[in-house]
């Protein structure tokens, strides 16, 4: 059995049976090293310390005699933020170095088969290996331990070689089995399982960001009284960034050329309230109100049917001036505001006008009627495609449908 433990500045590497090991000094008394679990590649000249067999009193043996001592070797120096592992135990071409938090065990080595994984891997590269830390060449622990989950197991590797020869002989040989479907089948379905690892790798950190942004969403909607109304822009705003990450970049007040003369020159210019943009640059627009009972849908029927109140068809047809303004204004526009915002964009960057879309955070649902609720929802498919309106009851209720599918995964 082998095993590993830090120790002042060394990693030792020790090998215990419950056999004798006699053996193993009398093979480093002849010079020889001899290379443990086929991996480890040691000699009397890395020993810690003195090592020497068990001396056994046969006049007075008992029980635990007959199990000898582990034998202890240095397996690495600690130099610096690094363990460096003497040269020759591992690999003979390249050093190998572990950031000294790396927890060490045998699966870091050893792939199924007694397959040594860092002699697969020198002879792929040509470079010293750096794990963990801060050293421009190092990989992450866990993307190299991603790596050895990766190496293919034994069975991969026989369904791999029958497929191989499946290819060979199917020309020739009708009744010849479908290895090739039998190989990728397994491909797929190991893909599949590392996909799933890193959704629950992830899961508790995300249940964390979306409870905590319904917790913050409920309390201010309990206060909201307490709130200005550009208070309460912000802070929904900042919910709104973590709901969608594509947006990395958020200007309030940005400028829009509305109106032009005959020649062409600038009438009239307005402000979005808050523009949305993402990595690949194109812009969005978001309008963010105060909620309201009273700002949805009419309470009274229109020919059988709710029809939205003034304050959300008003905010739709600002919205949808607002994307017609910036359609028109075109590569221009995209040319003054890349210039505007240059100071706060990275270098490079350009704003792109490609069909802006809105969104509309107001109002609440939780009082509305059943048929209300149906007429709103009516509204809601009819811009659909150019404006996304959402209720605060719509943010709640999306928040705790992905707090749950969080739990169930």
């Amino acid at each position: 059995m082998i095993s590993f433990e830090k120790k002042d500045s060394l990693i030792i590497i020790s090998y215990s049976t419950d056999r004798d090991n006699k053996w193993v000094f009398d093979k480093f008394d002849s010079g020889d090293s001899y290379a443990f679990n086929k991996v480890y590649n040691l000699s009397s000249n890395n020993f810690y310390g003195e090592q020497k067999p068990k001396e056994i009193d046969k006049d007075n043996l008992s029980i635990y005699d007959l199990e000898p001592e582990p034998i202890d070797f240095i397996f690495a120096r600690l130099i610096d933020q690094y363990y460096k592992v003497e040269k020759g135990i591992l690999i003979n071409k390249f050093d190998i170095y572990f950031h000294k938090d790396f927890d060490f065990d045998n699966k870091v080595f050893i792939a199924e088969g007694d397959i040594s994984i860092f002699k697969k891997i020198e002879q792929l590269i040509n470079e010293d290996i750096y794990i963990g830390g801060n050293n421009s060449n190092a990989i992450a622990e866990i993307d190299f331990r991603g790596i050895i989950n990766d190496f293919p197991s034994q069975y991969e590797k026989k369904l791999y070689s029958e497929a191989r020869l499946t290819n060979v002989i199917k020309e020739f040989f009708s009744s010849t089995i479908n290895a090739e479907k039998k190989f990728e089948k397994y491909i797929d379905k190991k893909a599949t399982n590392k996909g799933q690892n890193l959704t629950k790798l992830f899961s508790d950190i995300e249940l964390f960001k979306y409870q905590t942004i319904l917790k913050k969403l409920e309390g201010m909607l309990l206060s909201e009284v307490s709130y200005s109304e550009n208070q309460w822009q912000d802070e929904i705003l900042q919910i709104i960034l973590l709901l969608y990450p594509k947006y990395f970049l958020v200007f309030k007040e940005a400028p829009i050329k509305a109106k032009y003369d005959k020649e062409k020159n600038i009438r009239e210019e307005k402000f979005i309230d808050i523009l949305l943009v993402d990595s690949d640059g194109n812009i969005d627009l978001i309008e963010i109100k105060k909620p309201s009972n009273s700002s949805l849908m009419t309470k009274g029927q229109y020919r059988n049917n709710h029809i939205p109140l003034k304050e959300l068809s008003g905010t739709v047809m600002q919205i949808e001036k607002y994307i017609y303004y910036l359609n028109r204004w075109g590569e221009n526009g995209e040319e003054e505001l890349t210039k505007k915002y240059k100071a706060e964009i990275p270098e490079g960057f350009e704003i792109n006008i490609t069909n802006p879309k809105g969104f509309i955070i107001m109002g609440r649902e939780n009082d509305l009627s059943i048929e209300q609720k149906k007429d709103f929802e009516v509204v809601k498919r009819k811009y659909k495609n150019v404006i996304d309106i959402i209720s605060y009851d719509d943010l709640l209720n999306r928040l705790k449908f992905t707090i749950e599918q969080i739990k169930k995964n």
